[in-house]
């Protein structure tokens, strides 16, 4: 299954905040739809988050793409919306220490996140899909057909508005094509 894995773009909020789950808008998808759509063969189907960053550009990519809450963003519960600044040191230095169990208050850990994208992504029964969802979730899923650690696929870089490709065969594992195109 080729698999297409594109971040939506740039969220209009300011710098610095903390927005997970947060319902925003994003920049114009116009320039992304345009440089993405010749690297995506005709007719492939789309999954995305139903947050309006990741809808308005799966929206523009598709006619009639699907929606799958299991591809948002990690949930930062209490911390959504707050400046990083503003949220407690302790807390803070309590995920850097445990990356995959640690969940802000009322949120989600990283494990869990990646529990249920990778329980999204069993589910997917295409030969070729595009998923139109965030930077946590794609990491996620590469981590998981990658077999990387929460500490290497959580800081792998996903820019707003890239294509990344991987190709995965069941039983024989994966091929990342590219990042971030």
């Amino acid at each position: 299954m080729q698999v297409f894995l594109i971040r939506h773009p740039p969220p209009r909020l300011a710098a610095g905040l903390c927005y997970g789950q947060l319902d925003v808008d994003a920049d114009d998808a116009l320039p992304i739809v345009e440089r993405l759509r010749p690297l995506l063969p005709h007719a492939t189907p789309i999954v995305a988050s139903p947050l309006r960053r990741t809808r308005q550009l799966a929206e523009a990519l598709h006619r009639r793409p699907q929606f799958d809450r299991r591809l948002m963003e990690i949930d930062f519960g209490e911390w959504e919306g707050r400046a990083w600044e503003h949220i407690d040191r302790a807390a803070l230095d309590a995920w850097a220490a445990d990356l995959r169990h640690f969940a802000p208050p009322g949120g989600e850990s990283a494990a869990m996140l990646q529990a249920r994208v990778v329980d999204c992504l069993a589910g997917l029964r295409f030969k070729r899909v595009a998923l139109v969802t965030h930077a946590g979730p794609i990491r996620a899923a590469l981590g998981h057909w990658l077999r990387l650690p929460v500490e290497e696929w959580s800081r792998l870089t996903i820019d707003f508005g890239s294509l990344t490709l991987i190709e995965v065969e069941a039983g024989t594992g994966a091929a990342l094509r590219y990042l971030n195109r």
